[in-house]
């Protein structure tokens, strides 16, 4: 598990998924930097990763803040002498508090999330671009989600933002393929994790597992193993796609 030696990138977002993502790029030999504005989750998952071995550093990240997020990336360079990486893990689902459709769904909520899950990955992927062009090329990777292809009645926001990042990935993969960039989505299904399961009810997960092809909910190593296939050179043919890590939940061309 080298594939990513040499390499330096930044997980924008700790949490389930992106602790997994952080512990996995890290095992795979890179030079992590996670950011997040929940302290306690950065710091252990950074301990857990040092304590294996691995190299890692937190830091207060809020993808949604031009200054934090060019800081986080500033620290990446600084510490670690460039950047190869950069992978977009954050969202706010301010939108799914009011449980409202269209007709009712608050604009102040509308606004924060896609002030948060869109306008914060393109913040994501100015910051991050020119580090990685003066590398010579990198991999972005952007966190989505299958609600931008479900139709839901509510979280009629989220999944907006989330579609919206799907443009921001061909955009890049397009304008940049030819300079050493790649960019790519992956939407994840149910991902289980401890935070996930100290809030839901057993019963509702087995029916929601029981639902899904390959019988399970996801695991946030799941998301990781193909984040690490992305940000490696053996991902290299890969770019301007959104993957779709659900069980076979979703399938479609």
């Amino acid at each position: 598990m080298d594939r990513l030696r040499n390499k330096v990138i930044v997980v924008a977002g700790a949490g389930g998924i992106g602790g997994g993502l952080a512990r996995r790029y890290a095992a795979e030999g890179a030079a992590v930097v996670l950011g997040d504005l929940d302290a306690a989750s950065v710091a252990a998952t950074v301990a857990e990763i040092t304590a294996a071995g691995g190299t890692a550093v937190g830091t207060a990240l809020d993808g949604a803040d031009e200054a934090s997020v060019n800081a986080g990336v500033a620290l990446a360079v600084e510490r670690f002498g460039g950047l190869d990486g950069f992978h977009a893990n954050f969202a706010s689902f301010k939108d799914g508090e009011s449980g409202a459709d269209i007709l009712g769904l608050p604009m102040e909520a509308f606004d924060e999330v896609m002030r948060v899950n869109a306008r914060g990955f393109v913040l994501c992927t100015r910051a991050a671009l020119p580090e990685m062009l003066q590398r010579g090329g990198g991999s972005l990777v952007y966190t989505t989600s299958g609600a931008a292809f479900m139709g839901e009645p509510l979280r009629l926001a989220y999944a907006m933002s989330k579609v919206s990042a799907h443009a921001l990935v061909r955009h890049v993969a397009n304008r940049f393929g030819a300079e050493g960039i790649r960019a790519n989505a992956i939407a994840p299904g149910v991902v289980s994790h401890a935070r996930f399961e100290a809030v839901m009810d057993p019963d509702v997960v087995a029916g929601m597992a029981a639902r899904i092809p390959v019988g399970r909910l996801g695991r946030p190593e799941d998301i990781a193993a193909m984040g690490a296939l992305l940000m490696s050179d053996e991902g290299s043919f890969i770019t301007g796609q959104v993957l779709s890590v659900d069980g076979g939940n979703s399938m479609r061309q």
